[in-house]
C-alpha cells in the first residue's frame, strides 16, 4: 500500500484514506463498454494502485506535475508507457485514444474541475462514456442537482442534456494532505443517449446563461436582452424562474426563440 505525501499543487488534496480510495475505484460500472480508463491527476497514486488491480480496462494516467509524474513511474512501472506528462485542459481526444471510448476518473483540482466538465462537453462527450470524480462539496452537489433544486444551475443544464449524473457519497476534510477548508463530493456521471440537441447548441447554451442570470427573477425579466418582444413572454411560462426548468424544457424554449430572432 502506497503512503501519499503530504503535497498539494494546481488547488489539489490528495486523498490519504484507502477505504475511501477503493470506493471512488468501485464505483467505474464499464457504462458504454470502453476498456481504458484516464485518471486526471494521479498525484501519488492512492486511486491508481486500485485501478491497476482491475484487467477489465486498461488503465492510463495524465499529469502535469514533474514530481507526480516521476513518483508514478518508478512506482507504477507496468503503467511507464501509459503514463501522460501533460495538461489534460491542451488535449484532444485525438491526443488521447482517437474515437475510441473511454471513461475518466481523479481527484479533481477545486479550481479548475469546471473547466475539466466544459472540455470534456465541448470536445470528449461521444468518446467519454462515464466519469467518477471527487469535487467540491457544493460543486458536485450542483452538478446532480435536478430541476427545481436551489443548486441546479448553468453547469447542471449543460451537463444533464448528455449525461445522467449521480451523487454518490460525501467525504469529510480530515482524510486527505493537506486538509481543505471544505468537505468533498463523489459524482458518477454515464453518457446518455442523446447524440445532439434537438435545437441550436450555440443559442441553447446562450439561452441557458442568460436565463441564470439572476436566479431570483422570471424568465420574463432574465431574457429580456434578448429582445424576444412582449407579445413572446406574455405566456405564464415565462413567469418561471431558470432553476425550475428541465434540459427538454430549454430544448423547447430554444426551439421557440430560435423561430423569432
Amino acid at each position: 500500500m502506497l503512503q501519499v505525501k503530504a503535497k498539494k499543487h494546481l488547488g489539489q488534496h490528495f486523498l490519504t484514506d484507502q477505504g475511501i480510495a477503493m470506493d471512488i475505484v468501485g464505483l467505474l460500472s464499464l457504462h458504454g463498454n470502453y476498456n481504458k480508463i484516464l485518471e486526471i491527476g494521479p498525484g501519488m497514486g492512492v486511486l491508481t494502485q486500485y485501478l491497476i488491480k482491475n484487467t477489465t480496462y486498461e488503465t492510463w494516467a495524465i499529469d502535469i506535475d514533474i514530481e507526480s509524474i516521476v513518483y508514478l513511474k518508478k512506482n507504477f512501472p507496468m503503467l511507464e508507457n501509459r503514463i501522460i506528462d501533460g495538461d489534460f485542459l491542451r488535449m484532444s481526444s485525438n491526443d488521447l485514444f482517437g474515437k475510441e471510448k473511454f471513461a475518466i476518473i481523479g481527484n479533481f483540482p477545486y479550481n479548475i474541475s469546471s473547466v475539466i466538465f466544459f472540455k470534456i462537453l465541448e470536445e470528449m462527450r461521444n468518446e467519454v462514456t462515464e466519469i467518477v470524480c471527487m469535487l467540491q462539496k457544493e460543486v458536485a452537489e450542483r452538478l446532480a442537482s435536478p430541476a427545481g433544486n436551489k443548486d441546479y444551475g448553468i453547469l447542471s443544464v449543460f451537463l444533464q442534456a448528455y449525461y445522467d449524473i449521480e451523487y454518490c457519497f460525501t467525504v469529510q476534510e480530515h482524510v486527505f494532505a493537506p486538509p481543505p477548508k471544505v468537505k468533498s463530493g463523489v459524482i458518477r456521471l454515464k453518457r446518455n443517449d442523446r447524440v445532439t440537441l434537438d435545437c441550436d447548441e450555440k443559442l441553447f447554451k446562450r439561452v441557458v446563461k442568460q436565463a441564470f442570470t439572476n436566479r431570483r427573477k422570471t424568465l420574463r425579466n432574465t431574457l429580456k436582452p434578448m429582445n424576444l418582444g412582449p407579445e413572446f413572454t406574455v405566456d405564464a411560462f415565462f413567469d418561471r424562474r431558470a432553476e425550475t426548468l428541465s434540459v427538454e424544457e430549454y430544448i423547447t424554449l430554444t426551439n421557440s426563440i430560435a423561430k423569432i430572432i
